[in-house]
């Protein structure tokens, strides 16, 4: 299967792996009157769209978790509340996340990337591979409109396509480009919605519909938006005084290709398209608490409801786009999907 159609998996289940906690991120974008624009069809703007690079860009994007996450008691808030991203066109970027009192920031100047959290004073420097590439995970992370291109590549062929009409969004006109399921596909999604620029063809929103809701429960989106070039400095990174500094490497480091083999061997895909579901394993004894680690059992009994079948036993967690189950054997199932097809895909 190819990894760009496991994509709209990866961006919806992927962070159900990680503290078991389904934290997805809904992000509104503002809209106006509706602008009138040239007629096109699905397949020119979907591949015009597929086809388009990010150009030298500054965005705010807003942020509203929609999903209905249940509170457990020392587990923080998943929401952001605001985000910036940054581009020169050429590959570099840079992306500062804020929630509450604390600063992420994400620095991609071409050879290298900078991770640093304010909170800890802590920061990760990643020096790229000799040809230049990066990360998927990071060139996502530092590009929201990347996400919408690759959930668009990942569904395209298990969904009927078509344009709905136009809209304004951060100031820009937009065709409204709406993926819906094909009847077989087995999800809890409705359709997804991108807002795609007229005249760049960047995604310029992502909004992920649910069954039974007309609010978005999930997206990505700018609320502001500048093109033009941007200052050099934005793309630089110098650690704050007294700040720690761990070093990492992409692909070099004999620990890394180990520990990154053994996550590809206890990670596949089941199915595709919009019913595909994410199977991985938690690392072992993670679900063994210590003294000053989290109680992942006991998480477990909070957040999630006991099943049992022929997978085994386990829990599962819901949400209003997203479903996981957590086997007592520490194996995990993940989508956008019914609970019966994770328990498919276990067994």
């Amino acid at each position: 299967m190819n990894p760009k159609k496991r994509a709209i998996t990866v961006a919806v289940a992927g962070t159900a792996a990680g503290a078991l906690g389904l934290g997805l991120i809904a992000m509104p974008a503002g809209a106006g009157d509706d602008p009138q624009l040239p007629a096109i069809t699905a397949e020119e703007l979907v591949e015009s769209t597929l086809r388009a690079e990010t150009p030298e860009l500054a965005g705010t994007v807003e942020v509203d978790n929609g999903l209905g996450i249940p509170s457990v008691p020392g587990v923080p808030a998943l929401d952001l509340d605001s985000a910036k991203v940054f581009s020169d066109g050429e590959g570099r970027s840079k992306l500062m996340l804020r929630q509450g009192n604390s600063d992420h920031t994400i620095v991609q100047d071409g050879a290298t990337i900078w991770s640093y959290d304010s909170a800890d004073n802590a920061a990760t420097r990643m020096r790229l591979a000799k040809d230049g590439q990066r990360p998927e995970s990071a060139r996502q992370s530092a590009d929201p409109a990347a996400i919408a291109a690759e959930v668009l590549g990942a569904i395209r062929e298990s969904s009927t396509v078509s344009v709905d009409g136009t809209a304004t969004v951060a100031g820009r006109a937009a065709y409204e480009l709406v993926l819906t399921p094909n009847p077989d596909e087995r999800t809890l999604l409705r359709e997804v919605r991108v807002a795609v620029d007229s005249g760049t063809r960047l995604p310029l929103r992502l909004d992920v519909m649910v069954n039974g809701t007309t609010e978005p429960v999930l997206g990505v989106g700018f609320s502001e938006i500048t093109f033009g070039d941007q200052p050099e400095e934005l793309f630089r990174f110098t650690p704050p005084p007294g700040a720690t500094v761990t070093e990492k490497s992409t692909g070099t480091d004999p620990e890394q290709r180990r520990a990154a083999g053994a996550a590809a061997e206890n990670t596949r895909f089941v199915g595709d398209g919009w019913d595909t579901v994410l199977v991985t394993e938690l690392p072992a004894g993670v679900t063994e608490s210590e003294a000053g680690e989290t109680d992942v059992r006991g998480l477990l009994d909070q957040i999630g409801r006991p099943v049992s079948g022929p997978f085994g036993s386990g829990h599962v967690i819901s949400t209003n786009a997203v479903t996981a189950l957590v086997t007592a054997d520490g194996r995990v199932a993940a989508g956008a999907v019914p609970e019966q097809v994770l328990m498919e895909a276990l067994t």
